[in-house]
């Protein structure tokens, strides 16, 4: 589908999704900052406390098909607004919560106002730029994954200066109100039309299909199980990286980097954040020219490989900060690749629908997040780490071996006269 008139309006809906993704994304790398403070002042444990996380993320996530119901339907405005006001909400509780309950209902919260955000944004850019899908979704992914590196430095200082409670605060009310604002400048395409293919490489159906249609196919559950395994690792790093810094005693470690200097959990954070950004629309850019199942190899090998580092000299600061930005820098292209897959699969027409129904992997995989720091405990961060790496590993002979060639036969399928209905898994 493609828009008909200013061939500038798609670039500002694209600016304004981007925007808004980055005022939500502490919610996600903000937190990791919060675990240890909210510890300290109330001895609730890690494990407790990023019972949270959990909760956030797969609120976060498993909304989302509903929310993206309703963005197919009337439009980004009104759910952007919400999502609004519901994240400003959500800190707000987070700066009082005295028990676990209120903290976990923050989480739940902020879980919803995100999700209306993230889906909205990532849905609407997949319509505006069909001929662009990786880049589109991946630059607007950005802004999530990128958004919190311009805060880190404030949040953290905020939190050593005036305490955890002020953070929260003062940044919820300020996120809240940015996307609250740019809510009413979003908007769909008014005029579409049929996407054609482009290359051999870049195989896109010429079908649109329902969000029910698409989770009869096997292929859209193959993608579901690699999103999975993927997003598990980075989860759990993003949550555990302050309490990874401190068990491997380098988090106040000065580290000087690209004429920076700053203790090394800072700065890793920030980079991770940097890296994160970047990597989201460098890779859906290459999955333009490449291959979507090629990019994912290349990403979750890559990934694979900056754990192993992590994990064999990660009690160096240098190589800790090195290391952690590697493997962020790989790991959020599953913003980008996922969606612009589900989208050349699965068509326009549905795409926030059928991208928010892929996105609910994310809170599935949240549920390792508790269990990482159970296994640490119990096993050391080597455990989780391997784990991390397995999962990666896994997932990119997946895509080459599996997800390849299947999707290769789905489309086939597109094409033939007499295959226009979706293929149903077969239950004997």
């Amino acid at each position: 589908m493609e828009r008909q008139d200013s061939p500038s309006a798609k670039w500002w809906q694209l600016a304004f999704g981007v925007i808004c993704m980055a005022m939500i994304a502490n919610l996600q790398y903000g937190w990791t900052l919060f675990v240890d403070p909210i510890d300290q002042r109330y001895h609730w444990g890690r494990a407790a406390i990023q019972l949270a996380f959990t909760l956030f993320v797969a609120t976060e996530t498993w909304l989302v098909p509903v929310e993206a119901w309703f963005v197919d339907r009337y439009g980004p405005k009104i759910v952007v607004a919400f999502g609004g006001v519901m994240i400003a909400l959500a800190w707000t509780i987070d700066a009082y919560a005295d028990s676990l309950f209120m903290l976990y209902l923050g989480a739940v919260i902020a879980g919803i106002g995100a999700g209306s955000v993230y889906g909205t944004c990532v849905g609407n850019a997949l319509k505006w730029f069909p001929h662009r899908r990786g880049l589109a979704a991946g630059a607007t992914a950005a802004g999530f994954g990128a958004g919190a590196a311009i805060t880190v430095v404030p949040i953290a200082r905020m939190i050593a200066n005036s305490g955890y409670q002020d953070a929260f605060l003062y940044f919820g009310i300020g996120q809240g109100a940015v996307v609250l604002a740019l809510a009413f400048l979003l908007r769909k395409p008014s005029t579409i039309t049929q996407v054609q293919r482009k290359s051999l490489r870049l195989p896109q159906t010429k079908v649109d299909r329902s969000p029910r249609e698409a989770v009869r196919t096997p292929v859209f559950w193959v993608m579901y199980a690699m999103f999975v395994m993927v997003a598990s690792g980075g989860l759990m790093a993003a949550a555990q990286i302050a309490p990874i810094a401190h068990d491997f005693q380098v988090a106040g470690v000065p580290v000087s980097l690209f004429g920076l200097q700053m203790a090394a959990l800072t700065l890793a954070i920030s980079l991770d954040r940097i890296f994160d950004g970047f990597g989201r629309p460098f890779f859906g850019f290459v999955s333009d020219h490449i291959g979507r199942e090629n990019t994912m190899f290349i990403a979750f090998s890559t990934a694979a490989a900056a754990v192993i580092v992590l994990l064999t000299y990660g009690h160096n600061p240098m190589v800790f900060v090195l290391a952690t930005a590697v493997y962020f820098g790989v790991f959020g292209e599953i913003y980008s690749l996922f969606p612009a897959t589900c989208g050349d699969t699965f068509g326009s027409k549905y795409a926030a629908s059928n991208a928010g129904l892929l996105y609910t992997a994310k809170g599935t995989a949240a549920f390792l997040v508790p269990f990482a720091s159970l296994l640490s405990a119990a096993y050391g961060w080597s455990a989780v780490f391997t784990l991390i790496i397995v999962l990666n590993v896994t997932a990119a002979a997946l895509a080459m071996f599996l997800l390849r060639p299947m999707r290769a036969r789905y489309l086939a399928a597109d094409d033939a006269p007499t295959a226009l209905a979706a293929q149903p898994i077969r239950v004997a």
